[in-house]
């Protein structure tokens, strides 16, 4: 097997994330442990490196794989750093009071992730590995227990809980649910929302297709859809952090998605503040809505003739 890909499966093994088991991830284990590709595993020894001269030098010399100068960010951020925080790599260990991003900044394998590297493909890795994972733990259980910790709640009028995924979309997503329904569209259903994890978090089949939405088709709903059955109004809502906002282009596609639907429909563009509504002002389509997270207790009508209500 080549280097390459036992250094991949070393770290799948270690604990490292999916992310960091990729090609970029195995060669800088290589570089770190100053192995070469008819080296055997037992023959790694400890030698800071820098990223630039360092490690990218190395993979160039030894393995002729070329990375560009302005990836040596990635080098950083998306390998070296996990690596450190997964104890497989020690930062500035010869100097370790060096300013942040000093052009001095290297890494060096750690002493414990050396000493049970060295034993990949013995009778001993097993035992070395347990000891490792003993005593660093595995960053992937670690990143998942984070991600767990910091989902976002969605409390549902029926008492049900959602955990929608970390981030700044679901919290304008949940926001949503919790405060801008009880406001403006008391006595409604949720009927769809979808999460950056999981598109279908909660979908209502039975009542989407009972007014006419196809639910074979549901990615094309939006972010949200809320159905006040005593009114017959359906509210679309995109919560806008970094996609678009109910531009007249996603009106006709929506309109034509629901065209044999037989609710009202009330288009509504969601923001998390004020700052980020400003930036999407002139994609709004008019004879929509807008309300902001940060200010819950209004909207901004798109049309100056009437209040919430269907097109």
């Amino acid at each position: 097997m080549p280097k390459l890909q036992e250094a991949q499966a070393i770290l799948r093994e270690l604990g490292l994330p999916e992310a960091q088991q990729n090609e970029i991830s195995g060669y800088t284990l290589l570089a770190l442990c100053n192995l070469k590709e008819n080296d055997k595993w037992s023959k790694a020894f400890r030698q800071s490196h820098g990223v630039s001269k360092g490690i990218m030098n190395f993979i160039s010399e030894n393995y002729q794989k070329e990375y560009a100068p302005n990836t040596r960010e990635t080098f950083r951020r998306q390998v070296l750093h996990q690596f450190v925080q997964a104890g497989i790599a020690d930062y500035n260990p010869d100097i370790p009071d060096l300013p942040v991003n000093s052009p001095r900044a290297h890494y060096a394998i750690s002493e414990i992730a050396l000493e049970t590297i060295k034993t990949y493909k013995t009778r001993n890795w097993a035992k070395t590995l347990e000891n490792f994972t003993s005593e660093i733990g595995a960053l992937k259980d670690k990143y998942s227990k984070d991600r767990e910790m910091s989902r976002v709640p969605l409390n549902l009028s029926d008492g049900k809980i959602l955990m929608l995924s970390p981030g700044k979309h679901n919290e304008v997503q949940a926001a949503v649910v919790e405060e801008f329904a009880s406001r403006f569209a008391q006595g409604s259903t949720l009927l769809y929302v979808g999460d950056t994890e999981k598109k279908n978090l909660h979908i209502d089949k039975e009542i989407l297709e009972r007014i006419g939405i196809p639910i074979t088709e549901h990615s094309k709903l939006p972010d949200i859809v809320i159905y006040d059955e005593k009114k017959n109004w359906l509210y679309l809502i995109e919560a806008v952090t970094s996609h678009g906002p109910m531009s007249p282009k996603r009106i006709v596609e929506l309109e034509e998605f629901l065209k044999n639907c037989t609710a009202g429909k009330i288009y509504v563009s969601a923001f998390p503040d004020f700052s980020e509504f400003k930036k999407h002002t002139n994609d709004i389509a008019w004879d929509t809505e807008v309300w902001i997270m940060e200010f819950p207790e209004h909207m901004i009508h798109f049309n100056g003739d009437r209040f919430l209500g269907p097109r």
